[in-house]
């Protein structure tokens, strides 16, 4: 994976790891990595690796169980929530740049409409 400079590296992995939940390669329940393979994995240190399953923790992405390891979240509303809110800021990101290219409301709608 390569990494924007200008965002840091957890959020980014995370990022990538909420993008695998959404698309099915990290079912609900599903075991995660440990923190060291975490890091072995994105080519990140073992504290980031930590820090992403704090954070993920945090956001209630996963759960962790003693001895066992972390998990996905097995709560559907999670999933849908993170859907949602990954598809708000790409299309805001989307409509941003768009405006910035002049287009209008109707232009906008057009061009999407031809092209999906």
């Amino acid at each position: 994976m390569e990494y924007d400079n200008n965002i840091p590296i957890y959020l980014q992995v995370i990022d990538r790891i909420k993008k695998d939940m959404i698309q099915g390669h990290l079912p609900m329940g599903e075991k995660l990595p440990s923190t060291r393979e975490l890091a072995l994995q994105y080519n990140i240190n073992p504290n980031t690796a930590a820090r992403i399953y704090k954070e993920m923790e945090q956001q209630k992405m996963c759960f962790t169980k003693r001895g066992l390891g972390t998990f996905v979240t097995e709560n559907p509303e999670i999933f849908n929530a993170i859907r949602e809110d990954m598809a708000r800021k790409r299309l805001n990101g989307f409509i941003s740049e768009m405006k910035e290219l002049g287009y209008t409301k109707e232009e906008l709608i057009e061009a999407i409409s031809q092209n999906f």
